[in-house]
């Protein structure tokens, strides 16, 4: 008996049925949605100015070299005076005059206090006659002599014109304990003492000790001078008026190269509290440490920040040079979805393929709300389990709080979870795709990153150009500054932009190469 149906009919049959099953499945996969509501993203007000507090401080060095030569130039080199007549029972008219000349100045440093010191050489003369008084003291030793009669005839002793001479040898010591007060000025505490060898004349059988003559007057002349010095550094305004030039220099906005596409930035420097130590010295330097603190921020327009010179210094332990200067580093997020996308975009999950389906990403986005980023991502999964391969697209969105890595210098996510409304996602991509939702969570929090160190190294090149200016060697002071760390402090985001703090630390310090004139 013939069957009611032949193979052929059969056949076309099960064709038609597997036609039909093959276009059910694309007809769900094209009426499923491929998008799956958003979540709901809170408000971000726009990012505020950015107020850092930094600092310079600046220790600046005057080798004793050059304090030495400036007291060489100013020193006079020749001394003159009278003395007093020591033995006016014996002399009369007389003329005790000394010349004294100094030799080269050297000067030493230690326990915080210098020390200049000059040898002296020079002469004593005393010129005159002998008083009435000795004159007959003479007479009667040659009466005694010779016999009254003769000493008649010899007459009255008349001597005259006595000259004598010695050497002066010794030194000058003078000794500063220079302090600074809160006036922006320096008192030098300056005292001298004169040293003189133990030597002595004789005139008409007096003998005349020369450094108990001679020292008073030396001792006065130098000390005129040191007064004369004193005065005149304690009413010196040079540092003041170095430091107003300086003060005038930092308040200022300077100009910020940020990203392409991004406002142009400015960081506001204002200087508020002028700070320094008092003067030390050592061996081959007198050091005084002056600094300042400075409030910094960003601004999208150029300023003209207010900034009052300091009346007063406030005085500080000293420290060494350091140098803090805070900057951003702006991002928008559609840099940071290229740079994500670029990490995961056309990416399968799980990579090595042994999950039941494989999720491959084909777009990402981010966006910010509150204080996490919303990272959506157009997946596609096809599950591997049966021979038929169901799968489908669909948008998934996913949590992730930005937290700094400093170590390595990079923006990774925390605290990743999947958005409840991507739930529904999965559930019509198939159970087997849920299996690679694990391998999409780790994927993103170990590729999911935004490497800063390209971002650092323009956050440095930024604060270098800040610190040029004190990087230029004038006549009068040899400068140097260097940055030696960069530090990633803290971030901030609005619905656009992304901000990292960047903080440097480094070092200034100053040599002066020459000295005014004392």
């Amino acid at each position: 008996m013939r069957s009611g149906f032949s193979f052929k009919t059969i056949l076309l049959g099960i064709g038609i049925l597997a036609v039909s099953f093959f276009a059910s499945l694309k007809a769900m996969d094209w009426l499923s949605p491929h998008r799956i509501d958003k979540p709901a993203l809170a408000a971000l007000p726009p990012l505020p100015p950015v107020n850092r507090s930094s600092s310079i401080v600046v220790p600046v060095r005057i080798p004793l070299a050059l304090i030495r030569d400036a007291a060489e130039r100013a020193a006079p080199h020749h001394f003159a005076g009278k003395a007093d007549n020591p033995a006016a029972q014996i002399l009369q008219n007389a003329d005790i005059g000394w010349t004294a000349s100094r030799g080269a100045i050297s000067a030493t440093g230690a326990n915080n206090a210098l020390s200049l010191s000059t040898p002296l050489t020079g002469a004593v003369k005393v010129t005159g006659s002998l008083s009435a008084n000795a004159q007959d003291a003479v007479g009667n030793a040659l009466a005694g002599v010779l016999g009254g009669d003769i000493a008649k005839h010899v007459g009255r002793v008349n001597i005259k014109n006595l000259n004598a001479n010695a050497e002066i040898k010794g030194n000058v010591v003078m000794t500063a304990q220079p302090t600074l007060a809160g006036n922006w000025r320096i008192d030098p505490g300056i005292t001298a003492q004169v040293n003189l060898g133990d030597t002595n004349l004789s005139v008409a059988g007096a003998r005349v000790n020369v450094p108990s003559q001679v020292k008073p007057v030396i001792d006065k002349a130098v000390n005129e001078q040191i007064a004369i010095l004193q005065q005149r550094v304690r009413n010196d305004p040079a540092l003041e008026q170095d430091a107003r030039r300086q003060w005038t220099q930092m308040c200022r906005s300077i100009p910020l190269q940020g990203p392409a596409g991004m406002p142009k930035l400015h960081l506001e420097l204002k200087p508020v509290r002028a700070i320094a130590a008092q003067p030390r010295i050592d061996a081959r330097n007198v050091t005084l440490t002056i600094g300042v603190e400075a409030e910094t921020r960003i601004t999208t327009a150029a300023t003209k920040p207010d900034c009052p010179f300091p009346a007063a210094l406030v005085l500080q332990p000293a420290t060494t040079g350091k140098l803090n200067i805070g900057v951003p580093i702006d991002m928008t997020f559609t840099d940071i979805n290229k740079i994500i996308g670029a990490q995961l975009a056309g990416k399968t999950f799980p990579e090595d393929g042994s999950g039941a389906a494989d999720v491959t990403v084909k777009q990402v986005s981010v966006a910010a709300s509150g204080d996490q980023l919303l990272i959506s991502l157009l997946v596609h999964a096809k599950e591997k389990k049966s021979w038929f391969g169901f799968g489908g697209e669909a948008t998934i969105h996913i949590w992730g709080r930005p937290v700094l890595d400093q170590a390595r210098q990079i923006l990774r996510l925390k605290d990743i979870r999947l958005a409840v409304e991507s739930e529904a996602a999965f559930g019509l991509l198939g159970a087997a795709a849920q299996t690679a939702l694990p391998y999409l969570e780790r994927a993103l929090a170990e590729r999911a990153v935004v490497d800063l160190k390209p971002f650092a190294s323009d956050a440095r090149e930024k604060i270098a150009a800040v610190i040029a200016d004190f990087q230029k060697s004038e006549d009068r002071a040899k400068v140097t500054a260097e940055i030696s760390r960069l530090n990633l402090a803290s971030i901030a985001f609005d619905s656009t932009t992304l901000r990292v703090i960047a903080e440097a630390a480094g070092s200034v310090n100053v040599e002066l190469k020459t000295l005014p004139a004392l």
